[in-house]
């Protein structure tokens, strides 16, 4: 067996942590360091003792004069300490580094990590925290530096990447999903940290060989959001097309039956004819709410910068809709005041949400006979429209998916009204774009009442955002007395 020279430089990767133990243990490992500045001291001592003794005996042995003696003395000295700073320098670069790895990360690399947008880790080789960026304290508190990484992050499928990466100092990014407290996807991005290995050291290794990582880097990202969204795309897509699948279908059956038996049935052909037209005419609402749900999503965050009086608006729609209330046996009973309401909006938007929300409570409503329209300016500027029709009600279970795209509460009763599905979802991103909330009030056999409360025109900043506006609550208020 080759004995090693303890003058070799090696990494200290390969050797215990230079972290881990308390002081006094790291006091005696010192002491125990062949490289260690006592056993210097101590090497430096015997060498002086030595020089001393071999000029004595020259002295006293051969003659020879102290002169000479302690000159020579001198000589093997400096010739001796000619080999020491090779020697100090090897192990100076070795404690530089191990010093270097208790302290990493330092300042600039913080600096880095903290301006990250994402909850960021730097974890050492063991697993242990080093740091925590601003993002990931404030969402993840219970982590600390000097704690291990499971503590926060305890995800099997997490864990299992770190101590892939740990093995083979390659970068991996994984995603994962969490079903408590709620359904959650995360994605984490995992790079490894070589610090720089001395000279010898880096020339030794094979250039194929990836060195340990002393540290890792973990990055997170909430996912949510995204599948969120891409499930409701695919929902529409699917919803879509079975709305149009159903009209599509019985057009071309009609279609092939007056080609057909019915060529020369003349009561039969109008009939099939009324029938047709009926079925494009769905076809042709279902798509222009399509249509006019994809407009409203692309200016989803462009604020309206126009000021409109809302008491216009509805007193316009509502004499719009009144041949419809006369054909249904409603009233509609205005509650309108005689001033301007300005509220900041798109006009034809703001109609098409009291056109909605009308046409509601009159097909729907229907059983009691008159819908109630009011509008309320509030003392700080603000305004409520409200809705309210005295028919059957909406059952609760309804009532958190009333804004969904192509629910209806009863599918038979919404296609003999001609509905598509889509309003009060077109309603809903009309008032999230204009900043206001729509709030539901409805109970079993007591009717229903939609009311939309307006910000004060006062409250928008010039470029048209919304301010003191608490962004955290929902879009929708839903509640059942």
């Amino acid at each position: 067996m080759t004995q090693q020279d303890p003058d070799t430089e090696t990494d200290p990767d390969s050797g215990p942590d230079p972290d881990a133990g308390s002081g006094v243990e790291q006091s005696r490992d010192a002491a125990r360091d062949p490289g260690g500045p006592l056993a210097r001291l101590a090497e430096a001592r015997w060498l002086l003792a030595l020089l001393a003794l071999l000029a004595t005996a020259a002295v006293g042995v051969y003659g020879v004069p102290w002169p000479v003696a302690a000159g020579a003395a001198v000589l093997a000295a400096t010739a001796a300490g000619a080999f020491g700073p090779r020697r100090s320098g090897r192990r100076l670069r070795l404690e530089a580094r191990r010093e270097q790895r208790r302290l990493w990360p330092d300042t600039g690399m913080k600096a880095i990590v903290d301006a990250l947008p994402m909850p960021c880790f730097v974890a050492d080789g063991r697993g242990v925290t080093r740091y925590v960026n601003a993002v990931a304290r404030e969402r993840y508190g219970a982590v600390r530096p000097g704690d291990p990484i499971s503590f926060g992050l305890r995800a099997p499928a997490l864990l299992e990447a770190l101590d892939r990466v740990r093995a083979s100092g390659r970068p991996e990014r994984i995603e994962w999903a969490e079903k408590v407290p709620t359904e959650s996807w995360f994605e984490a991005s995992i790079a490894p940290i070589a610090l720089p290995a001395p000279t010898s050291a880096s020339a030794a290794r094979p250039a194929s060989a990836r060195p340990a990582p002393d540290f890792l880097l973990v990055a997170l990202r909430d996912l949510t959001e995204q599948r969120r969204l891409e499930r409701m795309r695919t929902d529409f897509v699917a919803n879509a097309s079975h709305e149009l699948r159903t009209p599509l279908a019985s057009l071309t059956g009609f279609i092939e039956t007056l080609q057909g038996p019915a060529r020369d049935d003349e009561a039969a052909r109008e009939r099939f004819l009324a029938i047709m037209l009926d079925q494009a005419n769905r076809m042709r609402r279902l798509i222009d709410d399509i249509l006019s749900l994809s407009r409203i999503e692309l200016k989803a965050h462009v604020r309206p910068d126009t000021v409109v009086d809302l008491a216009a608006i509805v007193r316009h729609t509502a004499d719009a809709l009144a041949p419809l209330a006369a054909d249904l046996g409603m009233a509609v009973e205005l509650d309108l005041p005689d001033a301007a309401v300005p509220v900041r909006g798109d006009r034809d938007e703001l109609i098409q949400v009291a056109e909605n929300l009308i046409e509601n409570a009159l097909k729907y409503g229907s059983t009691g006979r008159r819908v109630e329209v009011a509008l309320r300016p509030e003392g700080d500027g603000a305004s409520v429209f409200s809705v309210r029709d005295f028919g059957e009600g909406i059952a609760p279970e309804h009532l958190p998916r009333l804004t969904e795209r192509f629910y209806r509460v009863d599918v038979a009763s919404s296609r003999t009204m001609k509905g598509t599905g889509l309003g009060l979802a077109i309603v809903k991103h009309i008032l999230t774009r204009h900043r206001a909330r729509l709030e539901i009030d409805s109970r079993p056999g007591a009717g229903a009442c939609f009311s939309v409360r307006f910000q004060s025109p006062g409250k928008l900043s010039r470029n048209g955002n919304m301010t003191e506006i608490d962004n955290n609550k929902q879009d929708v208020e839903l509640s059942q007395k």
